[in-house]
């Protein structure tokens, strides 16, 4: 039998990647976010914002505020220092609403060019939609429906299928410059959100479909619901919501603003406390007129599409989830070259064994294979639950949140076994559903047989395959690999075979 070293599984040392800061001059707030490389893994290693509010005043005076400028000003200094520290390769800057409308917005991107060292581009409205657009499409798996990103100044509206993207509107209906148009009157905002959504064709194209909703007062309202509502995940990027119960839960926001109550929300920053009752209000009207049919929380959004439109075509085709899953494993597994060896392996268990897998279903058993050696510094007592914790909150997307449990159960059940006394927590269990808990349960007990016969080496497990006979499923080792069918590999194979309804048999040489 020959088991390759561990210097000979790990790959080759790999030049360290250029990092990437996008400067985000937003009408409420100012953002430096640092991703790590520009790569199909968004992997943001710094994200720091500062509330500074310059879109408040420019609707009815046309003006940047005098102290908001100076706020973001600071702000930028602050983060170019930042850049120069963490020795960022690329810096690009963009600006939004605020800054396109202001008379004085010339002026002040001026002032930030010097500081932040490179051009600041102002976005278009239809361009800022493109990105929230492209944003979308990086961080959503096939993502079908309308886009709705709401920032301080605009909200702009545009239709995804896929990485296809329509022209969108922009509309000046973000939460400063609503309270600002409205004279803070809750009654004017609501009748300019009326007027202004009413019939719009880019709502009517969402019937039925998805609506995305991208911006940080939005996020806040979703951080408010999943408190509110007990749920167990505190990961905001994929929290979906059917309709109804979006339209129900916004409603009641307005009812306690009116009362007041909204101010004594203290998961939410005081600079957003005043914002939340516009960002309802819109999100009441998105949902009547629209009628989409749930609502999507993304992260993803101008920062993010700006990365992914920077991407060379091929890296762009990449499935996100895969590759965030290829690089954790990269970083954290034993041997890293064992989990493609896995990938092949199942693939040849799935086929032989006659389990039915939908394209999907084959994608979240690749993406496990990757994380399936994610928690082996943890102590072996823990390992099942420090790993279920580490991919439900994990910092990635491309993957919804009952698939994020799905991939965190069957890693668990890999390290935790498949006894009663071991199982998985309910809260994490009811995010799937019984089909799909039950098939995290067989994928966990093929990981058991590959692990217990590779011991998480590369090049192991090619020198098994596997045979049907009648009914019975069997597991064969060749000569070069005979050592390793010992009781305890031939125990979790019979287990495996049990939870498909099989009998199992290891042959030996």
């Amino acid at each position: 039998m020959i088991v390759k070293s561990e210097r000979a599984s790990r790959p080759a040392s790999r030049k360290s990647p250029t990092s990437v800061a996008v400067i985000d001059i937003g009408s409420n707030s100012v953002r430096l976010v640092v991703f790590e490389s520009k790569t199909r893994n968004v992997a943001a290693v710094f994200n720091e914002k500062t509330l500074c509010g310059l879109g408040r005043e420019v609707q009815s005076t046309g003006l940047l505020a005098a102290d908001a400028v100076d706020k973001a000003l600071a702000a930028l200094k602050r983060f170019r220092a930042l850049c120069r520290v963490m020795k960022v390769g690329e810096v690009h800057a963009i600006a939004t609403a605020a800054c396109r409308d202001a008379t004085n917005g010339p002026d002040f991107i001026a002032r930030a060019e010097r500081i932040c060292g490179c051009p600041v581009q102002i976005l278009s409205g239809a361009r800022e939609a493109q990105l929230s657009a492209l944003g979308v499409a990086s961080g959503v798996y096939k993502p079908d429906g309308i886009v709705g990103d709401l920032g301080g100044g605009s909200l702009e509206l545009i239709d995804v299928r896929g990485h296809r993207i329509r022209s969108g509107v922009t509309l000046p209906l973000g939460g400063l410059a609503l309270q600002d148009i409205s004279q803070r009157s809750l009654k004017k905002a609501e009748k300019i959100v009326a007027e202004r959504l009413g019939g719009l064709p880019q709502l009517k194209a969402g019937v039925g479909r998805t609506l995305y909703a991208v911006g940080g007062t939005w996020r806040a309202l979703a951080r408010i619901h999943i408190i509110q509502s007990g749920y167990p995940l505190r990961v905001m990027h994929g929290y979906t919501l059917p309709a109804a119960d979006a339209l129900d839960f916004v409603r009641r926001l307005r009812r306690l603003a009116a009362r007041d109550i909204l101010a004594d929300i203290e998961t939410v920053a005081d600079a957003r406390r005043p914002l939340l009752t516009y960002a309802a209000l819109v999100m009441e009207y998105l949902i009547r007129v629209g009628r989409p049919k749930e609502i999507v929380f993304s992260t993803y959004g101008v920062r993010e599409g700006l990365l992914f439109e920077m991407l060379p075509e091929d890296e762009r085709k990449k499935d996100g989830l895969i590759a965030t899953a290829q690089t954790l494993n990269d970083l954290s597994a034993r041997s890293p070259g064992h989990a493609a060896d896995l990938v092949g392996w199942t693939d040849r268990l799935v086929r032989v064994a006659g389990l039915r897998e939908t394209e999907d279903d084959r994608r979240l058993r690749h993406a496990a294979c990757w994380l399936s050696d994610a928690g082996w510094r943890a102590h072996p007592d823990y390992r099942g639950e420090q790993t279920l914790h580490l991919i439900t909150n994990g910092n990635f997307g491309a993957i919804s949140h009952p698939e994020r449990a799905f991939l965190a159960l069957a890693v668990y059940y890999r390290y935790a076994g498949l006894n009663a006394e071991n199982e998985a927590p309910e809260v994490i269990r009811a995010l799937v559903t019984p089909a799909h808990l039950e098939r995290a349960r067989v994928i966990g007990a093929m990981f058991r047989v590959a692990f217990m016969i590779s011991a998480a080496q590369r090049g192991v497990l090619s020198h098994t395959h596997f045979r049907n006979q009648q009914r019975k499923l069997l597991l064969v080792f060749d000569k070069r690999a005979a050592d390793l069918a010992a009781d305890r590999v031939s125990g979790r194979f019979k287990q495996f075979a049990r939870l498909i309804g099989r009998t199992g048999s290891v042959v030996r040489p």
